[in-house]
């Protein structure tokens, strides 16, 4: 198993580097170029890329470790699993404020109080007290949240608003920070190997490596933004919170907004159609990849696999199926982004049904079990452009938002339940592990991607007439 993990993430780096090398052949350069030769944009770019990349990268550094972390600790499979429960209903509770703190609070102070509640996460780490685990994971469910929504708040207003720079060249921000983001995500997954394994550190270490880079985060948003906005606009943050007689009329206003913003966008998820079809499909795709976060490393473990190579290995095959889409979707073979996203689907289902099987109790086989997830992984970075494009055309950018928030809550539920049932079956055996809650917990994600995948059809079926959903001309036109 240690020698088939090192091969297969230098054969999947290798396609990577394939796949970018073959990309930047085929396809002309982006109408983004223009943006480039801007000084003034590249150094506000420069700017917000420092301090949001060293964010990602704390993110990414306590992916591999955390269940190993929690057996380390000799916790049961199903005590594990509440603590994950614990994080995504965070998630849930958190993700509607998530997006009305940078108005109360401000963008520049919401950002740094992502990196206090991470920091504070990965402190959570070195105790093995059971509630202040589960402390820790809500504190990680608020800082997700928070990642997802408060550093692009604050890039979008200082880039339109205060900056004056044209709305077109937004995208070519966050597409570099996405290439960037799985550049990160493989290197965190090879130096949480270094400190954990090699250097024989234990599964703590990446989370305490992780608190430096949030830190140098925090000190890059208090000082170079805080530098940037009193340089850009003499007011500052135009959404700082006030205090005196004014604040609750401030903070009543937003409020009144927020409602206003979610009762808008659940009109705009149920009236139309193509909507509520691609969130259907969103809520199952995006349920099963977090019961596959909790699940692979319990799955592989036992085989004595390099965790953190593992991770890399998942990472790269997810960079691979970005560029395949990027390849795909160029003028040379202009495949359909609901075509890639429908066989992503399908390639989700093959993946959880191979796993159905290779997980049999006392059958179990690691092998089938890695391609299986590298298969899902691959399908997933097919998947995120894919339903990135199709959002971007069916969902009215000012209603994206509230919609968005919508369609999380059942995503959310859905891994709750799972992780739920999982605990409730292993804990009905007696708390024995290895028995064969995974098995029917990766069938009933076959069973979700199943029905994903004939609301996928569906939508398939609107997108023959409908050419919102057609990527017409070159890829850049629809990138």
């Amino acid at each position: 198993m240690w020698l088939t993990v090192y091969l297969a993430v230098l054969l999947l780096l290798a396609l990577c580097v394939f796949l970018e090398v073959t990309a930047r052949r085929l396809i002309p350069p982006p109408a983004a170029s223009v943006a480039l030769a801007n000084p003034a944009f590249r150094k506000f770019q420069t700017l917000f890329l420092r301090a949001y990349l060293l964010a990602l990268w704390a993110d990414w550094l306590q992916g591999p470790y955390l269940y190993k972390l929690y057996r380390h600790y000799s916790f049961l499979e199903s005590q594990i699993a509440i603590l994950y429960v614990c994080g995504l209903a965070a998630c849930v509770l958190f993700a509607p404020f998530a997006g009305w703190l940078p108005q109360a609070l401000g963008r520049r102070r919401t950002c740094l109080l992502f990196c206090l509640t991470y920091s504070a996460c990965c402190l959570t780490k070195l105790s093995r007290d059971y509630f202040v685990l589960i402390a820790g994971r809500v504190l990680g469910g608020l800082s997700t949240s928070l990642l997802s929504t408060a550093f692009e708040t604050w890039y979008v207003h200082r880039h339109a608003e205060v900056h004056d720079f044209p709305k077109e060249w937004i995208p070519s921000t966050f597409s570099k920070a996405a290439t960037w983001n799985h550049a990160l995500a493989v290197g965190a997954g090879l130096v949480a190997n270094l400190l954990a394994e090699w250097l024989h550190l234990g599964p703590v270490a990446p989370f305490i490596l992780a608190v430096p880079c949030l830190v140098g985060c925090g000190w890059v948003v208090l000082t170079d933004w805080g530098k940037e906005e009193s340089e850009g606009s003499p007011e500052g943050d135009k959404h700082r919170p006030l205090l005196g007689p004014s604040a609750p009329m401030v903070h009543t206003s937003a409020r009144a907004r927020f409602w206003r913003s979610c009762q808008e966008g659940l009109r705009c998820l149920l009236s139309d159609r193509r909507v509520l079809l691609l969130c259907g499909v969103q809520a199952l795709f995006e349920s099963v990849l977090y019961i596959f976060v909790f699940l692979w490393t319990p799955v592989l473990d036992p085989h004595d696999p390099p965790l953190g190579i593992v991770f890399s290995c998942l990472m790269a095959a997810s960079m691979a199926g970005s560029l395949l889409y990027r390849l795909a979707t160029s003028s040379r073979y202009h495949l359909q982004p609901s075509h890639l996203l429908c066989l992503a689907v399908l390639m989700a289902f093959f993946s959880f049904f191979m796993l159905t099987f290779s997980t049999a109790p006392g059958q179990a086989r690691p092998f089938e079990s890695l391609i299986a997830f590298l298969l899902l992984e691959l399908a997933c970075g097919l998947y995120f452009p894919a339903v990135s494009f199709l959002q971007a055309r069916v969902i009215p950018d000012e209603k994206r938002a509230a919609v968005l928030a919508w369609f999380r809550l059942p995503l959310h539920l859905l891994a709750c339940l799972g992780l739920l049932a999982l605990h409730g079956e292993v804990s009905g055996t007696g708390g024995g592990e290895g028995g064969s809650g995974t098995r029917h917990m990766f069938g009933g994600c076959a069973v979700m991607m199943m029905a994903a995948l004939l609301a996928m059809v569906s939508l398939f079926t609107l997108g023959k007439t409908d050419t919102e959903l057609r990527l017409e001309g070159t890829r850049e036109d629809g990138e």
